[in-house]
């Protein structure tokens, strides 16, 4: 197959028209089988939560390479299609946007009820200040795990990697608690994505760099709360110079974040977007990685 071409295509599909419905949504589809087993599994024993928990993520796992691997035994043009249509379903670009963009309004409650649809934090006693950092601190983080982190996977190992990373990030997000449900049940899903977005974390960060490249390496230098997701806030947070912190966790330093620095994450999430997109799409031109040519 032409990679570039599938993935300009898929990027077509992400910009006009967004995410697809969740009934036929790959990503619906990991989470409801994680949930599924979730739901039927009885807690035991630390040691059997840990080895339910990694059996539930191998067989999520297992679902996503075999989903990724099926268009390669499609005819044409079947195999493009889903090719398209599996990378699409891998990253989120517009809806994102979309998400973030519901936060800007100056109603106390539909903020707060805008926030609560994209952290897992509990909104209902954070102030404003706190829900404007929210909010950001989310575009910063999935800027990372819906769009830099698929995509280094698919320059790496195609519709396989693209695909994986995402069944990985979905149980991350689903099971990967400090909590007496999933503390052990969900420890693999959470350790593995870790592990996943490693790299893409700390690459995410350099895409930033012609941003603000001295305040960036400072801020940079403070995220030590987290493996990996506080390293992508740390550059958002240089870059607009507002405060983002989630109390008990982690705090960048700054003023306090108003609407109007919603508006200015969102711009600067675009030129990151526009940046990486580049990059992508000249790694595909140039055949650099394998992607969909094996």
């Amino acid at each position: 197959m032409d990679a570039l071409a599938v993935f300009v295509l898929a990027l077509l599909w992400d910009l006009l028209l967004g995410e697809p419905p969740a009934l036929v949504h790959p990503v619906v589809w990991f989470g409801k089988l994680a949930g599924l087993i979730d739901s039927r599994y009885k807690r035991r024993s630390p040691e059997l939560d840990f080895l339910a928990g990694m059996a539930t993520a191998v067989l999520v796992i297992a679902f996503a390479f075999l989903l990724s691997i099926s268009p390669f035994f499609a005819p044409y043009p079947l195999n493009y299609a889903l090719a398209v249509y599996f990378i699409k379903s891998s990253f989120a670009i517009r809806s994102l946007h979309e998400h973030i963009a519901r936060t800007i309004t100056d109603d106390i409650e539909e903020k707060r009820k805008a926030v609560s649809m994209i952290v897992s934090r509990d909104v209902r006693e954070l102030d404003e200040p706190h829900l404007n950092s929210a909010s950001i601190e989310s575009l910063a983080e999935n800027l990372n795990d819906s769009v830099v982190a698929p995509l280094f996977y698919f320059l790496l190992f195609g519709l396989p990697g693209a695909l994986v990373y995402r069944a990985v990030n979905t149980l991350d997000a689903m099971l990967g608690y400090r909590n007496e449900r999933y503390e052990y049940f969900g420890k693999f899903s959470a350790r593995l994505d870790d592990v996943l977005n490693f790299v893409p974390a700390r690459l995410t960060v350099l895409l930033y760099l012609p941003l603000g490249e001295r305040k960036i390496f400072r801020y940079y230098r403070l995220a030590r709360f987290k493996i990996n997701s506080d390293k992508p806030i740390a550059a958002m947070s240089a870059v607009l110079g507002v405060r983002l912190e989630k109390p008990g966790v982690y705090r960048f330093p700054g003023r306090t974040p108003e609407n109007e620095d919603i508006k200015r994450a969102l711009k600067v999430y675009w030129l990151v977007v526009a940046e990486w997109l580049i990059i992508v799409s000249l790694l595909l031109a140039t055949e650099v990685c394998p992607c969909l040519s094996q």
